[in-house]
This record gives structure tokens, sequence and C-alpha cells, in this order.
């Protein structure tokens, strides 16, 4: 799929953006613990989508926040991503040794310090919300991001959703039990980081706060969909990640419960139901319609 060049340069722009805005805000490597601060930056840094940071930054310029405020709350969204994939990733969860085409967070250094690492850059992405200096929003603003972003993560989002997908192994779910899984374990954080940079606009209206959510819920679904589409097309050098894995531990998915040509039709319908609840904002969504098409056409 061709994408506007408009789009690529603000997609190229934004990541670099949010890449360094979090060089700035992890710990530097030599300030002490230094092993845990290592752990935390090779997890937060490198060759990541940055989908989540992006959709904030999408979100919240669409409705006039400027990009200096954003640059926080993108950050927290990354930061929650990055402490879940850490954990995820771990012995007692998913066993996986490959990550962003690299050894895992355990693999790389160790178990103990990974699950640590993780607790800390979860409770960063709080403290970012709640003092970040450049974050200029009334505090009763940053309250409600919080509250967002905790709710997204906890056991009514993302958390719960990897408990669901834990209890799911070896057992044929229902579309809808399937569906709600993802709705937690993935759609959760990408519904928050629209949310926050939406958020962080002066005045945003609650039909269009309502308006974002509904495209924020459709893309998330249709994301996890292209996971589970990635985990039996994609090649292990391409998704940076163990391609089959998810049938090798008889975990349930889109294509193993409707076929791969229905769960692609199915990431296709919730790209257009994303894309009509964006009618109302016009030509200004173009970025977000951008990412919904980057969402189900990705390659990793």
């Amino acid at each position: 799929m061709t994408f506007d060049p408009q789009f690529r340069q603000f997609l190229e722009e934004t990541r670099s953006r949010v890449e360094q805005a979090l060089e700035q805000r992890l710990p530097a490597a030599d300030i002490p613990p230094i092993r845990l601060h290592e752990a935390m930056r090779y997890a937060a840094l490198g060759n990541g989508k940055r989908l989540r940071p992006v959709l904030t930054h999408a979100a919240g310029q669409l409705l006039g926040a400027p990009a200096s405020r954003l640059d926080a709350p993108a950050c927290a969204a990354e930061l929650i991503h990055a402490y879940s994939l850490v954990h995820d990733d771990l012995p007692a969860m998913d066993d996986d040794d490959l990550r962003r085409g690299r050894a895992t967070c355990h693999r790389a250094f160790d178990e103990a310090t990974a699950v640590l690492a993780g607790d800390a850059l979860q409770s960063l992405a709080f403290r970012l919300l709640a003092r970040d200096p450049a974050l200029d929003i009334p505090a009763e603003q940053r309250l409600r991001m919080v509250g967002e972003l905790a709710h997204a993560a906890g056991s009514r989002g993302m958390a719960g959703g990897q408990a669901l997908d834990i209890e799911a192994v070896g057992r044929e779910l229902t579309l809808a039990e399937l569906e709600n899984m993802h709705i937690h374990k993935t759609g959760a954080l990408i519904r928050a980081s629209v949310r926050l940079g939406a958020l962080c606009a002066d005045g945003a209206s609650e039909e269009a706060l309502r308006a974002l959510d509904h495209y924020a819920k459709c893309i998330g679904l249709a994301f996890q969909i292209r996971d589970d589409i990635l985990d039996v097309e994609g090649e292990t050098e391409a998704i940076g990640k163990t391609s089959g894995k998810d049938a090798a531990d008889n975990k349930p998915t889109y294509p193993a419960l409707v076929g791969l040509d229905e769960a692609r039709e199915t990431t296709h319908r919730l790209l257009e139901d994303a894309l009509a609840s964006l009618a109302m904002f016009g030509n200004d969504a173009t970025h977000l319609r951008e990412l919904a098409l980057y969402v189900i056409d990705r390659k990793r």
C-alpha cells in the first residue's frame, strides 16, 4: 500500500521525536542502579513501531494541541507498552526469546532484572503524566489522563487481557470471547493512547472524544487481528519476533478460529468503521486515516 508523502514525513518525524523524548526522560545508563537502568533503556529504546505515541500525537494535533505538550503522554503510552512486552516475554508468561529483532529483556539481562525494569517503566509512565513540565495543562486534566492510562493498563484493560490470554491456552474460545480478550490485551492501550492525545487539547468536546475513542477501538482490534495473521504468514526476520509461536503454544487466534480470509475481511470491516468515525473531522484527520490503513497493512 502506498501512503501519502506527507503522512510518511509525519510518521518519520514523530517517531524520531518520540525516540528523542524517551531518551531524555529515561534514567541515564550510568546512574545507579546501573543494570536496572540499562535494562529499562534496552526495553524502551530501539526498533519499535511507536504506533501508540504516534497515535497520541496525531489525535492531539488534530484537536490543536502543540507537539511539545504531547511528548510526555506519548512517552507514557510507549513506556506502558514497553513494560507489557518485557513482562509478557518472561518464561512465566509467553516465554519468548526474541522481541523487535533482538533478544528479549530477560535474555539480554536476567529474569529478575526484567521484572524490575518492567515495574520501573510502568511507574515512570505515571510520573510523566503527573510531573512532566512540558505537559502544561491543568491538574484536573492530568488526573483524568492518569485515570485513563491506569484503567487501560490494569485488570479491566491490558493486564486483564493477558490474564484471559493465559486462561485461554488450549481452549476453544467463541468469537465473542476472543474479541473480548483482544480488546483488553491490545486494544485498551491503543484507545488510551488516542485519548491521552485528545485530552491534551484545550476544550476538546465530548463528541470529538467519543468519535476518536470509537476509531481507536476499531483499530485496536484490527491491530491484534493483524498480529494474529502475521504470526501465521510472517517470517521471524520481518516481524521481529518468533513466527508461528501462537500456534505452537496452542493459543486461540482469529485465523485459527475463522480462517485467514475471514480474519482479513474482519480487519477491513474494522477499517471502514474506524474511517467512518473520523468523518466529523474532515480532511484534518488525514494522519489518523493513514494510520488506520497502516495498522491493517503492516508487515511487522
